[in-house]
C-alpha cells in the first residue's frame, strides 16, 4: 500500500483523526500539544498519527490535504485544519458541536 492509499484509508476509518508531531502523551510541538489539549477537553476519543515516525506520511500529507503544516485534523473524513483553527472553533463552540454531530451521525 502507498503512503497516499494509506493515508486516505486512515483518514476514512477513522471519525477524528489528528496528524501530529508526537503522541497525545507526549507532543513534539507546542501546535500538536494545543491540538491534542483541545480534543481531550471535548471529551470524545481521538486516533492520531505521529508525522515524526512516519516520514513518508509526513512527505505526503500536505499534498493529499491542500495544508502544510502539522498538526491536521481530520473528522468525518474531513479536514479541519491546524491548531490555530481548533483553537478559534473551541473558543466559540463549534469544535465541541461537531464533535457531538459525529456521535449522534454514527449511532
Amino acid at each position: 500500500m502507498s503512503a497516499e492509499e494509506s493515508i486516505k484509508k486512515q483518514i476514512e476509518e477513522n471519525s477524528i483523526l489528528l496528524f501530529m508531531k508526537g503522541s497525545p502523551d507526549a507532543p513534539q510541538c507546542g501546535f500538536s500539544q494545543r491540538a491534542t489539549q483541545i480534543l481531550m477537553a471535548c471529551g470524545k476519543e481521538f486516533s492520531f498519527v505521529d508525522v515524526l515516525t512516519n516520514p513518508e506520511i509526513r512527505e505526503k500529507l500536505p499534498g493529499i490535504s491542500n495544508w502544510p503544516t502539522f498538526p491536521q485534523l481530520f473528522i468525518d473524513g474531513e479536514l479541519v485544519g491546524g491548531s490555530d483553527i481548533m483553537m478559534d472553533m473551541y473558543q466559540n463552540g463549534e469544535m465541541q458541536t461537531m464533535i457531538d454531530k459525529l456521535e449522534k451521525k454514527r449511532y
